[in-house]
């Protein structure tokens, strides 16, 4: 049987599949459309991250596919429902990688917050911004808010506790009444209720018709002024140009990004030279120890489901 892994993978992990299978490894294989197309001819299983558009045009091309194995937790660029259809499992990486994105997320707000940790450049010419930077916030005593409240929403408030802060949180798959609140000592709240309430608002949705510009001007307005947005779910989830036009205006106290609409970012983007913004590539939920454990999961998943 032939696996075919797109995009980069734990070396231990594809060692360990290509013990036991034809595995065909190559982790720029996203890039070549014509290649791929062509090494999915006779594959029975594709490993892919989110770059691979696992679409009805590659399912078209991948006649023997039994197995998608999906590093990460987001499914936007697998047409599950042709999977379905052909009876492809598709299996993600659930749980994997929530203790990155959650680090994340919590190191975004510090710095956000604090606003002192990016005046290297300033301090080594001999300038000395103290007084300008002598305002900034601790996290302890401040209130996050999470929309989404799954496996990462979950760590993400495990996390937050420790250093101190307050967890309110809204995901309509979690009934107000669930335990699960209790149990990860959040309040449930409405959507409308986090975002005018909470210090630091963090994402950790799929994108969905539903979900698409949920964060837009209107709810950006809702806001406390002082307040951070960290985006670690998917860049649709998230109206950039009005992040960029409110950081501008100084009614949205910062953002960090992690995911956009369209990646890489587009050249003339306007979150382009925004003040009090961190913009990183879409490496939230990936660290050493996080792609040992998505790829490991995976690698057994997807050898599991192929033997079976």
């Amino acid at each position: 049987m032939r696996i075919v892994i797109t995009e980069f993978m734990d070396g231990d992990a594809v060692a360990a599949l290509a013990r036991r299978f034809d595995v065909a490894y190559d982790r720029d294989l996203v890039d070549r459309e014509a290649d791929l197309r062509a090494q999915v001819a006779d594959a029975d299983a594709l490993i892919v991250r989110n770059r691979t558009q696992v679409d009805a045009a590659l399912l078209a091309s991948a006649v023997n596919l039994r197995v998608v194995g999906r590093l990460g937790v987001g499914l936007d660029n697998i047409d599950t429902a042709a999977c379905a259809a052909r009876r492809i499992e598709v299996i993600p990486a659930t749980g994997a990688n929530a203790l990155a994105v959650a680090e994340y997320v919590i190191a975004m707000a510090m710095v956000l917050l604090r606003g002192a940790y990016q005046s290297s450049a300033d301090v080594a010419a001999g300038r000395w911004p103290r007084a300008a930077l002598s305002g900034g916030r601790e996290v302890c005593g401040k209130t996050i808010g999470l929309i989404g409240f799954g496996g990462i929403g979950r760590e993400t408030a495990r996390l937050a506790r420790a250093v101190g802060m307050h967890a309110i949180g809204f995901d309509p798959q979690v009934a107000a009444d669930s335990a699960v609140w209790t149990e990860h000592r959040t309040s449930p709240r409405s959507l409308a209720e986090v975002v005018a309430q909470c210090d630091v608002l963090s994402l950790h949705v799929p994108l969905t018709p539903d979900t698409r510009q949920l964060i837009d001007a209107a709810r950006i307005a809702t806001m406390r002024p002082d307040a951070v947005l960290i985006n670690t779910s998917r860049g649709g989830v998230v109206d950039e140009a009005a992040v960029a036009a409110a950081l501008v205006a100084g009614t949205l106290g910062g953002a960090a990004l992690d995911v956009f609409e369209r990646e890489p970012l587009a050249s003339g983007s306007p979150l382009a030279g925004c003040p009090r913004l961190i913009l990183t590539p879409h490496v939230g939920g990936v660290t050493r120890e996080s792609n040992v454990r998505v790829s490991t999961m995976i690698a057994d998943r997807v050898a599991a489901a192929l033997t079976r």
